[in-house]
Parts: C-alpha cells; sequence; structure tokens
C-alpha cells in the first residue's frame, strides 16, 4: 500500500513539473514575441491620442461663438466615427499596405478589415492591432484639423462627407508615401524625408487643404469688419492643455519602443511646447503690449506642431529652437492673415500648415550627428550633407503641398456639384448648434 502510494505521488509529482515547465515555456515564448513593455506604451500612446481630439475639439470649441460652440466640437467628434470606420475598412491597407498602381497608394488584402492581422506580431515586438490602432488616431486628427479653417460656416453633411473623400484621396495616400517601407518620400535620398510624427502627413496636408477649403468657401458673414471673439477661452485653455498632454503619446509613441529614442522624442516635445508658449506671449507683450492666453495656447500648439516632424532626430537645444522660430513665424502668418482678409477661422494655416513647414524645413540644421553619420553610410559615395537632406526635405514639403492643396480643391468643387458645401445665410445667422443639430451648448434650460 505505501509503495502504490509513493508511485502515485512520483507520478503526481512528475505530472506537476511538465505541466509548469509548459506553462513556463508558454508564457516565455509568449515573452520572446511580445514586449510588454513596449505594448504597454504604445497602448497608453494611442489613448493619449485619442485623448488629442476632444482636446482639439475643446481648442476650437472655445474660440468659436456661443451659437456655433456644439457645431464646432462636432466637427472632431464626428471625425473620430467617420475615420475610425475607415480606417479599419480601407485606410490601414491603403496607408501601410504594398504599392500598387506605381506606388500612389498602398494595398494589402490582408488589412482590409483587419481581417489578417489578428495573430500578427511586428518586428517591434508589437502585436500588430496596436500598430494599426495606434496610427488610426493619427487619421482620425488630420482632418479634425482642417476644420477650424472653415468653422462657422460649413454644411455639418458636406463635412462629413469632405472628411470622408479627403481621407481616402489625400491622407492615405500622402501616409503611404512617407511611412511605409515602400512609400517614395520613406525611401527619398540616403535615409528618406524624415517626418517622425506627421509634420508633412498630418500638419502640413491639414493645414493647406484647410486654406484651400478656407478660400474656396469664403468668408464668415461680416469677416473681417464685424469683431468676432471667442465665446470661452477657459475651455480653449483646457483644450491647449488636454493637446499637450496627448502631443507625449503622439509623438513619443511614433517611436514603437519604450527605450531611449522614446525618452528622447518626449523630452524634444515638451522643450518646444515651452520654448513656442513663452516665445509667443513675449512677441505679444512686445507687439501689443498684452500677454493672452490665447497667445500662450497658439504657442504651445506652434511648438509642438513644428518639432512633430523633428523629434526623432534633434537634441534638445534643437527643440527649442524649433519652437521659437514656429512662434515667431506662426505669429507672422496670423499677422498676414489679418491684413490680407482670408478667414482661416481658427487659425488652422496659420498654426499646423506654416508650424509644419517650420518644423520639416529647419530640423535639418539640428539633426543629430549619429543620424548624418547612418545617412552617409548609406548614401552613394558615402556622403551626406545638411545641404543633400534640406533638398530632400523642401522636396517633400513641397509634394505634400502641392499634393493637398490640388486633391482639396478638386473634393470640394465636385461635392459641390452634389451638396452645397457651405452653410446658407439663415443657418449661418441662426449658428451651427441650432441649425444642425437642433442644441445650444449653453444654456439649454432656458429657452432665451
Amino acid at each position: 500500500m505505501l509503495i502504490k502510494m509513493k508511485m502515485n505521488w512520483k507520478k503526481l509529482s512528475l505530472i506537476l513539473a511538465f505541466t509548469v515547465a509548459g506553462l513556463n515555456g508558454l508564457y516565455a515564448s509568449e515573452g520572446e514575441a511580445v514586449d510588454s513593455g513596449a505594448t504597454a506604451w504604445m497602448l497608453t500612446s494611442t489613448a493619449l491620442v485619442l485623448l488629442m481630439v476632444p482636446g482639439l475639439a475643446m481648442f476650437y470649441g472655445g474660440l468659436a461663438r456661443t451659437k456655433n460652440v456644439l457645431g464646432t466640437i462636432m466637427h472632431s467628434f464626428a471625425a473620430m466615427g467617420i475615420i475610425s470606420v475607415l480606417w479599419v475598412i480601407a485606410g490601414y491597407s491603403m496607408s501601410f499596405g504594398k504599392n500598387v498602381l506605381g506606388g500612389i497608394f498602398g494595398w494589402n488584402p490582408d488589412y482590409f478589415f483587419l481581417k489578417g492581422i489578428d495573430n500578427n506580431i511586428m518586428e517591434a515586438k508589437v502585436p500588430e492591432y496596436v500598430f494599426s490602432m495606434f496610427q488610426g488616431k493619427f487619421a482620425i486628427i488630420t482632418p479634425a484639423l482642417i476644420a477650424g479653417a472653415f468653422a462657422e460656416r460649413v454644411n455639418f453633411k458636406a463635412y462629413c462627407i469632405f472628411i470622408a473623400l479627403w481621407s481616402i484621396l489625400v491622407y492615405n495616400p500622402l501616409c503611404h508615401w512617407v511611412w511605409a517601407s515602400d512609400g517614395f518620400l520613406y525611401n527619398l535620398g540616403a535615409k528618406g524625408a524624415i517626418d517622425f510624427a506627421g509634420g508633412t502627413v498630418v500638419h502640413i496636408s491639414a493645414g493647406f487643404s484647410g486654406l484651400v477649403a478656407a478660400l474656396y468657401i469664403g468668408s464668415r458673414r461680416g469677416y473681417p469688419y464685424q469683431v468676432i471673439r471667442p465665446n470661452n477661452l477657459v475651455i480653449t485653455m483646457l483644450g491647449a492643455g488636454l493637446l499637450w498632454v496627448g502631443w507625449f503619446g503622439f509623438i513619443a509613441g511614433s517611436s514603437v519602443s519604450s527605450g531611449l529614442s522614446t525618452a528622447q522624442a518626449l523630452t524634444a516635445t515638451q522643450v518646444a511646447a515651452a520654448s513656442g508658449a513663452l516665445s509667443w506671449i513675449i512677441i505679444e507683450g512686445m507687439h501689443q503690449g498684452k500677454a493672452t492666453a490665447l497667445g500662450f495656447a497658439s504657442g504651445i500648439l506652434a511648438g509642438l506642431v513644428a518639432v512633430t516632424p523633428a523629434a526623432g532626430v534633434v537634441q534638445p537645444y534643437g527643440a527649442l529652437v524649433l519652437g521659437l522660430l514656429a512662434s515667431v513665424i506662426c505669429y507672422m502668418a496670423i499677422q498676414l492673415k489679418n491684413k490680407a482678409g482670408y478667414d482661416d477661422s481658427l487659425d488652422a494655416f496659420g498654426i499646423h500648415g506654416v508650424g509644419g513647414v517650420v518644423g520639416a524645413i529647419f530640423l535639418t540644421f539640428f539633426i543629430r550627428p549619429s543620424w548624418m553619420k547612418e545617412a552617409a553610410s548609406a548614401a552613394t559615395g558615402g556622403t551626406w550633407t545638411v545641404w543633400n537632406q534640406l533638398g530632400v526635405q523642401a522636396l517633400a514639403v513641397a509634394i505634400a503641398i502641392v499634393f493637398a492643396s490640388a486633391m482639396t480643391l478638386l473634393i470640394m468643387w465636385v461635392l459641390n456639384k452634389f451638396i452645397r458645401i457651405r452653410s446658407s445665410e439663415e443657418d449661418e445667422m441662426a449658428g451651427l448648434d441650432r441649425s444642425y443639430h437642433g442644441e445650444r451648448g449653453y444654456g439649454m434650460l432656458n429657452p432665451s
């Protein structure tokens, strides 16, 4: 009896040992396949970038007039719904699939509805689902930025159709050119056109598209003779704060890692935002005699936009200079707008378009020596200079501007044949909130 019990205990011990060993092997293999630290950071970054969309909604919403606050906020939230669906259906495939039609955009049947990536782990040891959702947030916020250029006068239905078409025909191809491994701008020059987190793909494309759309639609009633004041700068400042926080995911998450490059990008983000904000209020104080809250918020955005393409290649002093330059040049662009009389309602072009160009061009002069050394080793002849890279950056910027502007004009022209893009005079006078949503942003319980 005792012998049998000993034998049974031995068998049980062996079974337990093999079971534990098997489990350990399973977790070990999962650990080798997935970097839990990098994945956790990418999940966090994805959430932070999504947080930027309601942050943008608050920033824009506070700048609009009271009668248009909900309508303006809805532009950002509508993008969250429309672009998320389009991204899953075809956006990810068009952006990160293999070249088709001569590289105009990408396509991969496995990415259609994301049906083929269920078990995919990327080289960075991050599940492809996480990467696709992270990139999807970029696709959401880009057309939402455009809305700031023609706020307070666009037909909501037309806007929804416009951003859907713009996402498919402008954002996805441009994203493929710059960030896909076989995109022609990705492979331009020794190490490609530098756009770490979307200076070209996001801000230049949105800013210049916004300018074209604003010019096509025309100015708001009474502009520039009627004084149009923000309804709530407190909301705008809170929105700017959320954008600043979310931008850490926007930029630092673009490293698709959790290491040195992440820390470098995060530091550059903080420095550029602070530099931009301080520079803007100093300029305001010298030019207007007062440092405004709106100026501080605008400086934050200018600095963040400028460092977006550069954060992966510049050191903190470079980020500081880019924030300073962006504030100076964006401030001048907004003053020019006021003199020229075109109605870029919430300065989408003045900050995002101009700031994106500043960052994409001037980052060239602050690139880390280690990056330039790698570029030289990859270049034909073994040499690569700042001026070589400047040419690459300028060409990429020019292509993005021309492509986004031309396609936006085409989309606007065709769309206007089927549906009126601009609000009617009656709807504009009544306000977007009442005309398109049947609601009020303030005083819902007060009929007056």
